[in-house]
C-alpha cells in the first residue's frame, strides 16, 4: 500500500497495537447495545445517543486545542463521516437483529471491497492476486449463505444484508482514512461520530426506526449510554491512529481479531453457535483477509507525456 509523507515514520508496533485494541472492543461492543435494547432503547436511538456522548466529549478538547478554525472544511471529512458512521450504525443494527458471527463474517468480506476502493481512491492495482482474493471472499460468502430451498447464496435476513453493506462502508472508510493522513485524527473522529448521529436521526425522522418505548429510560440505561459513548471516543481515537499509519489491506487482517473476540463473547453471553456450513465459509473469508495483508499492490502506471 502506498504511504503518505509524514506518516511513514510512525511507530508501526504502536499502530498495530491500536488496531488490536479496536478489534477487541468492537468484538464486544454488540453486547451493551443488546442490554440497551432490552431496557427499551432500540438500536438506532442507542447509536444516536452513544455517539452524541462521544461527539460532545470529543468536541470540547478539540475546540480547546484548535478552535473552530482548527481544520479547513473538507469533503473528505464528509465522506469519512458518512461511510464510517453508516458502518457503525449498521454494525449495531445487524448484531442486534441477527446472529453476531454470521453478521460479522459478512461484515468481513472487506478484502473484496478494499481491493476495489484502494484501486479507486489510492490508485493501487492488485492484479491477479487481487482478483484471487475477490474470488476467495465471494466463494466463502457463497458457501456460508447457500440455502438449498432458495437455490441461491443470498443473505437470509435483513440483519445479514445490513452486515454486508456495513462491511463495504467499513472498507471504504478505512481507505479514506488512509488517504487523508494529513487531516487531524481528532477531526476525523468527530466526523465519524457526527455521521452516525446524522444517519440515525434521519432514520428516526423518516419513521424507519421503531417508535420509542413507552415510559422513561431507566437510570442504568443512561449510565450504559454514557459509558459506551466515552469508550467509543477513546477507541476511535486509538483506531484512527492505527488506520492512519497502517496500509488498508494490513489493517483488515489485524481487525480479524474481532472475529475471535466476537465468537467467544457471542457463545458465552448469547449462547450462539455456528454450524459446519458457517465455519467453512467463514474460514474462506478469513483466509482471504489474511492473504490480503501479504499481497503487494502495484502502483498506477503514470500517463505518458505528450510528444
Amino acid at each position: 500500500m502506498s504511504t503518505n509523507t509524514g506518516d511513514a515514520a510512525a511507530p508501526l508496533p504502536a499502530a498495530y497495537a491500536a488496531l488490536i485494541a479496536g478489534a477487541t472492543v468492537w468484538g464486544l461492543m454488540w453486547y451493551p447495545y443488546r442490554v440497551l435494547a432490552a431496557a427499551g432503547v432500540d438500536g438506532v436511538r442507542g447509536t444516536v445517543l452513544t455517539y452524541s456522548v462521544a461527539f460532545a466529549a470529543g468536541l470540547v478538547p478539540f475546540l480547546w486545542r484548535r478552535g473552530w478554525r482548527g481544520v479547513d472544511a473538507s469533503w473528505w471529512l464528509v465522506l469519512i463521516g458518512l461511510s464510517a458512521g453508516g458502518c457503525n450504525l449498521g454494525y449495531v443494527l445487524g448484531t442486534l437483529d441477527g446472529e453476531v458471527m454470521r453478521v460479522l463474517l459478512l461484515f468481513y468480506l472487506s478484502p473484496l471491497w478494499t481491493v476495489l476502493f484502494s484501486r479507486l481512491f489510492l490508485g493501487e492495482r492488485l492484479g491477479l492476486a487481487g482478483a484471487g482474493l475477490i474470488g476467495l471472499s465471494l466463494a466463502g460468502a457463497a458457501v456460508m449463505l447457500w440455502r438449498p430451498e432458495l437455490g441461491a447464496p443470498w443473505p437470509a435476513a435483513r440483519a445479514e444484508w445490513i452486515g454486508l453493506v456495513a462491511g463495504a462502508l467499513f472498507a471504504l472508510s478505512n481507505v479514506l482514512i488512509r488517504k487523508t493522513s494529513e487531516l487531524p485524527i481528532d477531526a476525523k473522529c468527530l466526523a465519524v461520530f457526527l455521521g452516525a448521529m446524522v444517519l440515525g436521526a434521519i432514520l428516526i425522522a423518516t419513521g424507519v426506526a421503531p417508535p420509542p418505548a413507552p415510559g422513561p429510560v431507566p437510570g442504568t440505561a443512561w449510565a450504559i449510554i454514557v459509558a459506551v459513548g466515552l469508550v467509543l471516543l477513546a477507541i476511535n481515537l486509538i483506531v484512527q491512529f492505527g488506520l492512519t499509519h497502517t496500509p488498508a489491506n494490513q489493517a483488515i487482517v489485524i481487525f480479524l481479531f474481532e472475529l475471535v473476540v466476537a465468537a467467544l463473547s457471542s457463545w458465552l453471553l448469547a449462547g450462539e453457535r455456528m454450524g459446519m456450513q458457517e465455519w467453512i465459509g467463514g474460514a474462506m473469508i478469513v483466509a482471504a483477509s489474511l492473504f490480503s495483508g501479504h499481497v503487494a499492490p502495484r502502483p498506477r502506471k503514470p500517463a505518458r507525456a505528450a510528444a
